[in-house]
């Protein structure tokens, strides 16, 4: 069982997608959880994050176009891609994790996370 991640695909840029991450066997409303994105032959990159109890985290390169959003009732995170550009092009990975971590800003930290979808590939055409 693990995170499922859906919602890519291919959009003009200035467009919009949104990405969806659940997981049927498993409830995350206790946890945090990120989405990154990762090029081929880089490592992860941080993009959003949303708490437990809905505070939210962004990079600067996504701030004011993503928003990340959780309904619990239905176990999933979303991720709002607006105003998307070539650079947003890249495979995006959900991952939660719900242990206690002794620094601020784990959460943009990709090895802090237990847990992990299959990713969904985004691409931004010019």
């Amino acid at each position: 069982v693990q995170l499922q991640a859906s919602g890519g695909g291919l959009v003009q840029a200035g467009g919009s997608l949104r990405l969806s991450c659940t997981d049927s066997g498993r409830t995350y409303s206790n946890y945090l959880m990120g989405w990154f994105r990762q090029l081929s032959g880089q490592a992860r990159e941080f993009v959003a994050a949303i708490s437990g109890t809905g505070k939210t985290y962004y990079a600067d390169s996504v701030k004011g176009r993503f928003t990340i959003s959780r309904d619990n009732a239905k176990n999933t995170v979303y991720l709002q891609m607006n105003a998307q550009k070539p650079e947003d092009t890249a495979r995006y990975y959900c991952a939660a994790d719900g242990r206690t971590h002794h620094y601020s800003t784990w959460y943009q930290n990709s090895e802090e996370y237990e847990s992990w979808g299959q990713g969904t590939q985004v691409t931004v055409s010019s």
